[in-house]
């Protein structure tokens, strides 16, 4: 379990750590519609949310899939180009420049990666070209509700469309929140990566991983990165390079960027701050066996990122319907995950507030 990362072949030169506003703007936004997975974050959250224009909150929900899930390949837009060895750009309009030479097919895969479970670290088609996964892409996302589906609706029928309305809104939280947040958090973020760029140019790439996270290691004698993760990922680095970008705003999110074809990235977070202390002996113990099996583990990871239905689940994880729903009687009486209809279908999800006072290891585990 975990994602490697081969980087057999890799020069030193072609290791970069760098910030990028455009992956900053990406995880405010999924701290703002998120606010659970980030309690360090909810003085700015709600100093934020407070003074947002109606109109552009509302713009925000029309394609928070991009970002409340986990975080769209999008946001490192630079990793898609050809030749894999781009660098973010120093601006946030500069790096929207490098989202707008992605192709429609890159664009659009990256857009509906989490929601509608498309190929990702392997090749394939996309919904562009295969009628099978256009259709699965329309069905799972009228399951997240109409925003989500009419936005769908839309990419699939014209990209171009879809990336001049993506780009204006990205510009449009620049404007509102994000270049005042920017100006603040680059001075830190620019400082740890100096820190990170000296440990390779005389440690070398092992200190360096040990410095982003314990749960990265490098096997030199195999050329191999991993990242203890509870999902499986594959990549190599090939002829192209590896990229290292630190986040002000992303703890407990430890993200990957694993999709074939593209740059490998690992984006980490700068910081952790501690989370609320855990609840009593007996609401603790009950909890930890509800989550002590290790399907129901698996199922936590999908459930922290987003709502899902009991068929969806049976589909991510290879089980009948009756057995997930077994496993989701568990966690609902521990209290652990709620659940709510929208039309036809029923969706649960993991209560985020309820698991942080189980504590951090647990949360940043599912959630890294």
């Amino acid at each position: 379990m975990g994602v490697h990362i081969d980087i057999t072949g890799l020069r030193p030169e072609r290791i970069a750590v760098v910030i990028s506003p455009l992956a900053e703007l990406g995880m405010a936004l999924h701290a703002l519609s998120e606010p659970a997975h980030h309690p360090g974050l909810q003085a700015w959250v709600t100093g934020v949310t407070a003074r947002l224009d109606p109109h552009l909150a509302d713009r925000m929900c029309e394609a928070d899939f991009l970002w409340r899930t986990t975080f769209s390949d999008l946001f490192l837009a630079c990793a898609g180009l050809p030749g894999r060895t781009a660098l973010p750009g120093g601006t946030l309009a500069e790096e929207l420049d490098l989202l707008d030479k992605l192709s429609d097919e890159q664009f659009v895969d990256g857009a509906l990666e989490f929601t509608c479970a498309l190929p990702y670290d392997v090749p394939g088609r996309g919904p562009l070209s295969d009628e099978g996964l256009r259709r699965r892409s329309l069905e799972l996302a009228a399951a997240r509700g109409p925003r989500q589906l009419l936005f769908t609706e839309r990419l699939l029928a014209d990209p171009p469309r879809t990336r001049a309305w993506l780009r204006q809104f990205l510009q449009d939280c620049d404007e509102a929140f994000f270049a005042e947040a920017w100006s603040r958090l680059r001075h830190q973020l620019a400082a740890d990566a100096r820190l990170k760029t000296d440990l390779l140019r005389h440690k070398g790439l092992g200190e360096a991983l040990t410095s982003v996270s314990s749960a990265v290691t490098l096997d030199e004698a195999a050329r191999r990165i991993t990242v203890d993760k509870l999902g499986d990922g594959r990549s190599a680095t090939g002829d192209g390079g590896l990229l290292l970008i630190p986040t002000s705003l992303g703890w407990p999110h430890l993200m990957v960027l694993h999709r074939h074809g593209w740059q490998p990235v690992l984006h980490y977070p700068v910081g952790s701050p501690e989370l609320a202390a855990p609840p009593s002996v007996e609401q603790l113990a009950l909890r930890m066996t509800a989550l002590s099996h290790p399907v129901r583990m698996r199922m936590c990871r999908h459930l922290a990122r987003s709502a899902y239905t009991t068929s969806e689940l049976a589909q991510v994880h290879g089980m009948t319907a009756p057995e997930i729903s077994r496993h989701l009687g568990v966690l609902k009486k521990a209290g652990l995950i709620t659940t709510r209809r929208r039309g036809r279908y029923v969706l649960h999800q993991l209560d985020v507030t309820v698991v942080a006072r189980l504590g951090s290891d647990f949360l940043e585990g599912i959630l890294r």
